[in-house]
């Protein structure tokens, strides 16, 4: 077990943990016993040690504590078989939002299974942060976001290794004025047409937790944010005739097609190409809502029609290095090594999507 004592953004803090990497300058990258990274530069250092000690995950109760030591007053946690979720909203809501992760988390391991993939067991329980209000949830979150945050209900955070998200039941234009009592009116809000988005953001970040928490991404390698996201936007497509609220993996995502078919209209050729290289469309406003159509897209086509090939990709992306980054050139090589000549697939992608339509 290592121990660092460094100052991080004028504060003095102490963290226990397993070094993952030691950079040539005398910085470290600090794997956490709650399952956060800490990237330590050298001139924050103030002290560091070490002994014999095991390296042990904090337990679920440990982890709870600690949450609750770091939050405001008013904070409960709520425990599952994989799941602390601390929260200062209804007990009914945190209930609900466990028993949505549980189900989600049985069924990624079973759509990974069915396909042959052998997934880890998770190192840490997984955390979520549930606000009880809009208010409280964007304090939390503009300290890790910045005014991003006002647009999104709910995110994962690689570093942390924790979901944060509000209360869906307390967003004005869902619950229209009502106090939600128990599961029922959880259900029958979060049911509603205009509750598709909200929920389906939840278990989009829900699945990102789970990929890199069970392998199928690495959370210390470079994993392409195609990958990540078109996964991620497979999985989210809630059911809103499901009484807990989604069902079902891999159905038709109507707006990312309508977006994506819209986006054919003018595609440029090298679109595929500039997907894959890089994340560049996907940090860009004006063309991230393409790029995030088109991955899922992508996924969709590639998990259908190329499922194998899909999967040995998976594999071979889990097991990037730590703080190696890949070049434009070497992500298309490693694609193409899998899949084979890109302008061909990019044919065979295209003609497949218009057939969905």
């Amino acid at each position: 077990m290592d121990r660092v004592v460094f100052d991080h953004h004028g504060a003095r803090r102490e963290v226990e943990g397993r070094t993952v990497v030691e950079a040539a300058n005398g910085g470290v990258l600090l794997l956490a016993r709650d399952g956060a990274l800490w990237r330590i530069g050298p001139d924050e250092i103030v002290t560091r040690s070490g002994d014999d000690r095991p390296f042990v995950p904090l337990s679920r109760d440990e982890l709870a504590e600690k949450l609750l030591v770091e939050l405001p007053l008013g904070f409960e946690a709520h425990k599952t078989a994989h799941y602390v979720i601390v929260h200062n909203a209804s007990r009914a809501y945190a209930r609900w939002c466990g028993a949505l992760f549980e189900r989600l988390y049985r069924a990624f391991a079973n759509e990974w299974k069915r396909r042959g993939l052998r997934l880890s067991e998770p190192e840490f329980p997984l955390v979520a942060i549930v606000f009880g209000d809009r208010a409280s949830y964007l304090r939390y979150a503009r300290a890790e976001l910045g005014e991003s945050a006002a647009s999104i209900v709910g995110y994962y955070h690689l570093e942390t290794n924790r979901m944060a998200m509000c209360d869906l039941t307390g967003i004005s234009s869902l619950a229209r004025g009502q106090r939600v009592r128990g599961d029922a009116q959880i259900n029958a809000i979060l049911s509603r047409p205009a509750a598709l988005l909200t929920v389906a953001t939840v278990v989009h970040e829900a699945t990102h937790q789970i990929a890199y928490n069970r392998g199928l991404h690495p959370r210390l390698g470079e994993c392409p944010l195609w990958l990540a996201e078109g996964l991620a936007i497979y999985f989210e497509t809630p059911d809103l005739g499901s009484s807990k609220g989604w069902r079902g993996i891999g159905e038709v995502n109507h707006k990312r097609l309508a977006r994506f078919a819209q986006y054919t209209q003018h595609r440029p050729a090298d679109s595929l190409a500039t997907l894959i290289r890089d994340d560049t469309r996907f940090r860009d406003m004006e063309t991230a809502e393409d790029a995030y159509a088109e991955a899922w897209a992508l996924t969709w086509f590639l998990i259908r029609k190329r499922s194998d090939d899909y999967v040995e990709y998976l594999k071979m992306v889990s097991r990037k290095k730590p703080l190696v980054g890949d070049s434009p050139k070497r992500r298309l090589k490693e694609f193409e090594a899998v899949f084979g000549d890109l302008d061909q697939l990019d044919r065979d992608f295209v003609r497949y999507m218009e057939r969905q339509r």
